[in-house]
């Protein structure tokens, strides 16, 4: 480290009045979402000039690199930098490794936020003293599926105690999404793992709490997210995110939270239902007594739903088990794996 950077990392007890501010933000082929994404931190009402926006591009085909140069060219405060490896962990720790700020935010390029985004996650580290503050994720779609899927993911029946698309409670919490860190965060714990191809945010934000770190959530920091906009890429989403648990799993020889093991401990269950069903008619009962619970718990939670967001919520139940069901695969698979290679490397 540099001694600037040695400078600029040195610890503080407090935030300096309206701090600088680095977002950092992964990209891929985002030229449906990047222009808003950047439009959104430009438009900040937050002091002019201590925002800088670092977007990291992992050699985009499409035209996302020449939207963000164009924004560059016009506006001091945003770089356009390069990812050749093209993993969004290495991305990170690009952008928080040329960031400038005293508070680093990380934003995913499908997301815009609230012009009060910045200044209130500023506000919220200096009120709490925490490491990392966050706030309440608004899912999104421009497809009727994908509105579906949003719905799903911001329901506890769908994404578990995941506060950060339920809550409404300010408080301290396990993690949260589109974290603002003090800088000093990642002099203390190191940066994002480049291991994992996803959840390197979450074990980051483990690794953070299992040092004595703390992160709390307020949900007046309003962020909006574009989800996957057909079941098909939602299962390919959910269904990493489940294979890469386990990797948190064998480093930490633990997980953040038990949400984590939920599904995939019902699929199991299940599953040893139905082969003692298999092996004695005496136990019929029990796989249809438990997918005709899951059935009625889907049904009611997209009931209620539906009384608020109308007809397409029809096809909710299909979206829960969308997202139960590639999650708890993924997961098992990346169990499998990690028992079948040598060295348990999942």
């Amino acid at each position: 480290m540099n001694p600037v950077e040695k400078l600029r990392r040195a610890p503080k007890s407090a935030l300096q009045a309206s701090p600088m501010v680095s977002v950092v933000i992964p990209m891929y082929n985002e030229e449906q979402y990047i222009g808003r994404c950047v439009r959104s931190l430009i438009n900040q009402d937050y002091p002019p000039g201590l925002v800088e926006v670092l977007v990291v591009d992992g050699l985009s085909s499409d035209r996302s690199a020449d939207i963000v140069r164009s924004f560059a060219a016009h506006t001091p405060t945003v770089r356009y930098l390069e990812n050749p490896r093209r993993i969004t962990p290495v991305a990170l720790n690009i952008g928080v490794r040329s960031a400038k700020g005293d508070v680093v935010i990380i934003l995913g390029s499908h997301s815009y936020v609230e012009p009060d985004f910045v200044r209130l996650n500023v506000e919220t580290l200096e009120k709490t003293g925490a490491d990392c503050v966050g706030g309440r994720i608004e899912t999104m779609s421009h497809t009727v599926l994908g509105k579906v899927a949003s719905l799903a993911m911001s329901s506890s029946f769908g994404v578990g105690n995941a506060r950060f698309r339920t809550s409404d409670k300010p408080g301290f919490v396990d993690t949260v999404a589109f974290g603002a860190y003090r800088c000093e965060v990642f002099d203390r714990i190191g940066y994002f793992d480049e291991e994992l191809v996803r959840n390197q945010d979450d074990e980051f934000n483990f690794r953070l709490t299992r040092g004595g770190g703390r992160i709390y959530l307020e949900p007046a920091i309003r962020s909006s997210y574009f989800s996957r906009p057909t079941l098909k890429a939602l299962w390919k989403q959910y269904f990493q995110y489940g294979r890469w648990k386990v990797c948190i799993l064998r480093k930490h020889g633990s997980l953040p939270s038990v949400r984590h093991l939920v599904p995939a401990t019902a699929l199991v269950v299940f599953a040893v239902s139905l082969l003692a069903a298999a092996l004695s008619s005496g136990f019929l009962w029990l796989p249809v007594a438990l997918l005709a619970l899951y059935v009625l718990t889907s049904l009611l939670f997209s009931l209620r739903l539906a009384v608020r967001h109308g007809p397409s919520c029809v096809l909710l139940p299909v979206a829960f088990a969308t997202l139960h069901l590639s999650y708890a695969t993924g997961f098992i698979c990346g169990i499998s794996r990690l028992l079948s290679l040598p060295g348990g490397k999942a």
